[in-house]
């Protein structure tokens, strides 16, 4: 079959649709315009807007005038992490640049502080909704000044803007989030996403020009092919752990790292910068048998927050363990080429070596096309697992990722089991990297099952997308779990399988005796053994004893905290604030709300919280004009990237990169490009981001001061 190249980006009015194979989509298009009535330019002063062009399908075909270097500063405490991402923006050329980058986050991040650094001074971002927070950044971009802004594309993927930075000049835009520190098994995990992978954008998604804008939001960034030699937006990184308790077992998943400080205060750090293009990973284990953590809460104008983490019994051996009907769900799209592959068939193959003669199973593998290896599933018998292992074994990376009907077809199959036990556990077990762009259609077929399946998501690869994943496993009754290497099958698929043998903690239900709470999220998931339910809630007063109970293996189950011995936090609030956007969206996606009473409820808490959502943004502006008048602007789109393991030949097409340069001409290619690291100045990048985030602190110095003295 040939190879399905992914929708890069799509203009309104005409899409114009170049097929390679009949059903196979093989164009990619980029828009660009010429100069504006500001003077702003694209960065190869293209053709006039409105203008198809086949470009290269999303391919970096010259390194960027913009070079971005990015540090990271974490400080956890407890089970929270507050987290500084300091971007340096500096203009290598001889114009005036605009600059745009697409970069991941954590999907349950707030995004709560934007400060911009020009020279000596700090400039504070403010929230603003999305439309009034866009108008603010173009009308500064017009007249000369500089300006910043953070737009969420979706919860789990940012992008910022940063307009009128001069020749030669190093504009320095830090954001700063805050993240609940994930646990399993015992197990703390911190999670940094460092790149966003290519997302596939199904071709019948693009019906209005709505849904054209926001394909070309999350598909925006050009990729650099990893076999120019050249490496994208050097990071450094530093953790400041201070959980609570003596740290054992702590391990950096894809880094080197180097470790100093007492036990219970470790410093983490990476050894030098990497380039932005796989996920960093953190794990620590108590040293004690339990860590006591896991009751927080923030006292505020506005009232009392709590966050409270509830564990399940880790031992269920000895319940009953009903027959199961597991429908495997295999993606063998063109971004799975290379190591993601390998590791999604190692996967699978594991997993049919765990099934029981009382079980149904049945694979199903997707493209843009899709293969059910039996009509409905069927018994696992020998003869039927080995036929199993023989498709699985043969599987290759090609095509698109048309998720939405492999979906639907694996909820059909566990509808109609094959299995005559009404009891029969139907469990889904996707494996996928999960990079496409239409996520609430997804979302919107596991709500119309209804409860009847469990939908557990393995995430494949170095960078998948993990709000795909949260939610999908969320809504589906199931949970998530991250395979990021070819060595790691093994040790994260067999706790998943176990998980899957056991009954997990059903029907659950909250309660606050002698007080009164408003938990998220609304909606609550089954629970599994050694994973705790983190419920976060607001009251007007924080009192009373928390008591959750459910069902496992049908018998009852209860756990109680007393909210009074709650640790003080100061990072509840906001995480309030964001997983009640989770709320919205969900129901959203569900249907129960209509578009503009979501976003209406949407804007609401992103502007009274401050943080950013889909409907609020975080803008900076210089109020000195810089870029004089008659000096045009260029916008550049900052390249990516390309994921760990990712094949880029599997992605684009073998002929890819030839094909970028050549339609390039009067640019350098990549592969004859200086190496992409940031200039060397007198400090270094790390030192000009030294440099600003000391101007940071000295700003926020001040900023506090001034508050004291107006309180005053």
């Amino acid at each position: 079959m040939p190879h399905t190249p992914y929708i890069r980006r799509a203009l309104i009015p005409a899409i114009v649709l170049a097929l390679s194979a009949p059903g196979v989509l093989a164009i990619h298009a980029t828009a660009a315009s010429a100069a504006a009535d500001d003077g702003t330019q694209t960065a190869d002063d293209g053709p006039a807007a409105g203008t198809l062009m086949l470009h290269g399908q999303g391919i970096a075909d010259a390194l960027p005038a913009v070079r971005l270097g990015s540090d990271m500063d974490v400080t956890v405490t407890g089970q929270i992490a507050r987290v500084r991402v300091t971007q340096a923006f500096r203009n290598t050329s001889s114009k005036w640049m605009e600059a745009s980058y697409l970069y991941p986050l954590p999907h349950d991040g707030a995004v709560d502080s934007l400060k911009m650094v020009v020279g000596q001074r700090v400039i504070i971002g403010h929230i603003q909704p999305r439309e009034q927070a866009r108008a603010t950044y173009e009308a500064a971009k017009a007249s000369g000044r500089k300006a910043g802004l953070v737009e969420q594309q979706r919860p789990n993927m940012f992008s910022t803007s940063v307009a009128n930075v001069g020749p030669g000049e190093t504009v320095l835009i830090s954001i700063e989030y805050q993240s609940p520190v994930t646990q399993a098994n015992g197990t703390f995990s911190l999670r940094l996403p460092l790149v966003v992978g290519p997302r596939y954008t199904p071709p019948h998604t693009l019906t209005t020009s709505a849904a054209v804008a926001d394909a070309n939001a999350v598909t925006a960034a050009p990729v650099l092919d990893p076999k120019t030699g050249a490496t994208l937006n050097p990071t450094s990184i530093a953790v400041h752990l201070a959980p609570g308790f003596d740290v054992a077992n702590l391990i950096s998943r894809y880094h080197r790292v180097w470790v100093t400080g007492p036990l219970d205060r470790r410093e983490v750090r990476l050894d030098g910068t990497v380039p932005a293009d796989r996920d960093f990973v953190l794990e620590w284990r108590s040293a004690a048998a339990d860590p006591t953590l896991g009751l927080f809460a923030q006292q505020t104008a506005k009232g009392d927050y709590v966050m409270a983490a509830i564990t399940p019994p880790a031992d269920t051996s000895n319940l009953p363990r009903p027959p199961r009907e597991m429908v495997f769900v295999i993606d063998n799209s063109g971004s799975m080429g290379g190591a993601s592959m390998e590791e999604a068939k190692a996967s699978l193959l594991h997993a049919l070596g765990t099934l029981r003669p009382q079980d149904h199973f049945n694979i199903i593998r997707f493209d843009d096309t899709m293969t059910r290896v039996f009509e409905r599933s069927v018994p696992a018998t020998p003869d039927r697992i080995a036929t199993a292992r023989q498709f699985a074994s043969a599987l290759q990376a090609q095509g698109g990722t048309e998720m939405l009907p492999a979906l639907k077809a694996a909820l059909a199959d566990a509808a109609a089991s094959g299995g005559s036990d009404p009891d029969t556990l139907r469990q889904i077990v996707f494996l996928t990297d999960g990079e496409i762009s239409n996520e609430r259609e997804m979302m919107a077929a596991i709500g119309a099952d209804g409860g009847k399946s469990h939908v557990f998501m393995v995430g494949i690869g170095s960078a998948p997308n993990d709000y795909l994943m949260e939610r999908m496993s969320t809504l589906g009754g199931g949970i998530y779990t991250h395979v990021g290497a070819p060595e790691e099958v093994a040790a994260k698929m067999m706790p998943l399988l176990d998980v899957l043998s056991h009954p997990a903690v059903r029907n659950l239900s909250v309660r606050v005796d002698g007080g009164s709470v408003a938990f998220t999220p609304e909606h609550l998931p089954d629970v599994y053994a050694g994973r705790p339910l983190v419920l976060v809630g607001r009251t007007a007063q924080l009192a009373g004893k928390l008591t959750v109970s459910g069902t496992i293996g049908g018998k009852p189950w209860e756990r109680q905290v007393d909210l009074a011995t709650a640790l003080p936090s100061a990072a509840i609030a906001k995480l309030w604030a964001r997983r009640r956007v989770s709320d919205v969206e969900a129901d959203r996606a569900l249907g129960k709300l209509d578009d503009a009473k979501a976003n209406a409820q949407v804007e609401q808490i992103g502007v009274e919280n401050g943080i950013v959502t889909s409907r609020t943004s975080l803008v900076a502006v210089d109020e000195t004009p810089s870029r004089p008048k008659g000096a045009r602007l260029t916008r550049e789109e900052l390249p990516i990237n390309l994921p760990a393991g990712w094949d880029f030949d599997t992605l684009f097409g073998r002929d890819a990169a030839a094909n970028a340069a050549a339609d390039g001409a009067g640019s350098a290619p990549a592969t004859q490009a200086e190496a992409l690291e940031l200039p060397q100045t007198a400090t270094g990048f790390l030192g000009i981001v030294g440099q600003g985030a000391a101007l940071l602190l000295a700003g926020l110095a001040g900023l506090a001061t001034l508050r004291r003295r107006r309180a005053a």
